[in-house]
């Protein structure tokens, strides 16, 4: 029997753990630290503005704000668990027709899940964005420390959101793929595949299931990224 050769193990966090699991090519190991990566990231004019950050003076801060309390730590985690609801709710996502019972009906296209993994990217970005924004306004008076952390991570989302966006808009298309590969394994007939018939990836009703629950542990992968800034904010807060 022929086996198919392995895969290199991919190290890092678990959405690029994930999204390498997912797709049909090896993803080579990064050559280069996070430090070189990000030098690479950083112009010339960020640069400037990160180490304006890191040496200048501070802002003035002032007395008569009051000091953070659990209720950041409330809103934070609100907005979290809406943004996991909306994401592992079944409500809002397509089906097939196999699964409403519709034998003749036509199954969704990806066209329904792209659509619809855009929009949740949209609204994990606003409102982390928004998140981080409110911290770092908290972390801005009480002191002078955490005056020059606020503006250094304002200095860091400005430089380095642009890339993480364009990065992140790649994650509909390598899904795109892998439904592609699920829908073809679920259509063959028992003479064209050998896979075991438990297999749900491979039967007319399972595979579109598979890929609703693995695009949805992306988003929830994708969704721990874009929030360990606000834990981060978060973090600083709690050490004032």
């Amino acid at each position: 029997m022929v086996q198919a050769p392995q895969r290199a193990t991919i190290r890092g966090p678990t959405f690029i753990r994930l999204l390498a699991s997912l797709t049909d090519v090896d993803v080579p190991q990064a050559k280069q630290s996070l430090s070189d990566r990000l030098s690479q990231w950083l112009d010339w004019t960020h640069a400037i503005a990160l180490s304006t950050a890191l040496d200048g003076k501070p802002p003035a801060t002032g007395n008569d704000v009051p000091a953070a309390d659990s209720a950041e730590e409330n809103e934070c985690a609100r907005v979290r668990g809406s943004l996991v609801h909306a994401i592992t709710s079944d409500r809002e996502w397509p089906r097939g027709a196999a699964e409403e019972g519709g034998a003749n009906a036509e199954e969704p296209d990806y066209t329904a899940f792209r659509q619809r993994y855009l929009a949740l990217q949209r609204s994990m970005q606003s409102a982390t964005g928004s998140l981080r924004g409110r911290l770092r306004d908290r972390l801005a008076h009480p002191s002078a420390d955490m005056a020059r952390l606020a503006e250094v991570d304002a200095v860091m989302e400005l430089a380095l959101s642009p890339r993480e966006q364009a990065l992140l808009a790649a994650v509909p298309a390598l899904l795109g793929e892998h439904f592609e590969r699920l829908r073809q394994a679920g259509h063959k007939t028992p003479d064209d595949t050998r896979v075991s018939q438990d297999s749900p990836a491979t039967t007319p009703r399972g595979w579109l299931e598979v890929f609703r629950k693995d695009m949805q542990s992306v988003l929830l992968a994708e969704l721990d990224v874009r929030f360990q800034p606000v834990e981060g904010l978060l973090a600083a807060l709690r050490t004032r």
